[in-house]
């Protein structure tokens, strides 16, 4: 029960990351990529010091106390905002985020063939070498499926109100 929770609760992170960057896509347009990305960056940064204050149970380490290599994880999310800050404008929401995904599910594959940055080795077998080449089949039928479809005319935010 908890594992399909998960993975439920996975999906709708995944989901609101396909929002984020549909949103952060058109607020960079407009502003630019790096203010789009500071104001993410920004924004989450209040949300969890309010969750840490809030909700966060004592531990036995703080952040001075861990291997310094594990503070590397939060220059992550950097390229990944800017990155789809830029994409999603010239290539759409979808194709953006299954390529991200292909990219993740490829990085993951390793960390786990190899146990990288102590994980748990998890081999690398024919079902998960399968599961990759159907998403970077679904990329590809995304991706040129959205570069035949035309344009449209106007759209709604485009339009003028009438005096």
């Amino acid at each position: 029960m908890i594992t399909t929770f998960m993975i439920l609760l996975a999906v709708f992170g995944g989901a609101m990351l396909s929002v984020q960057a549909a949103i952060n896509g058109q607020l960079g347009s407009q502003v630019g990529v790096f203010k789009s990305a500071f104001l993410t960056f920004s924004v989450g940064a209040l949300i969890t010091a309010l969750l840490i204050f809030y909700f966060e149970p004592k531990h036995s380490l703080t952040l001075l106390d861990v291997p310094k290599w594990q503070l590397l994880g939060a220059f992550c999310g950097v390229p990944y905002i800017v990155v789809m800050v830029l994409a999603v404008q010239r290539i759409g929401t979808a194709v953006a985020t299954v390529a991200v995904i292909f990219g993740q599910l490829l990085m993951s594959m390793l960390i786990d063939n190899f146990g990288w940055l102590n994980n748990e080795a998890l081999p690398f077998s024919i079902e998960r070498f399968a599961a990759l080449i159907c998403l970077g089949i679904a990329l590809y039928f995304i991706y040129s499926s959205s570069k035949t479809m035309q344009p449209k005319a106007e759209k709604v935010s485009d339009l003028k109100p009438l005096k």
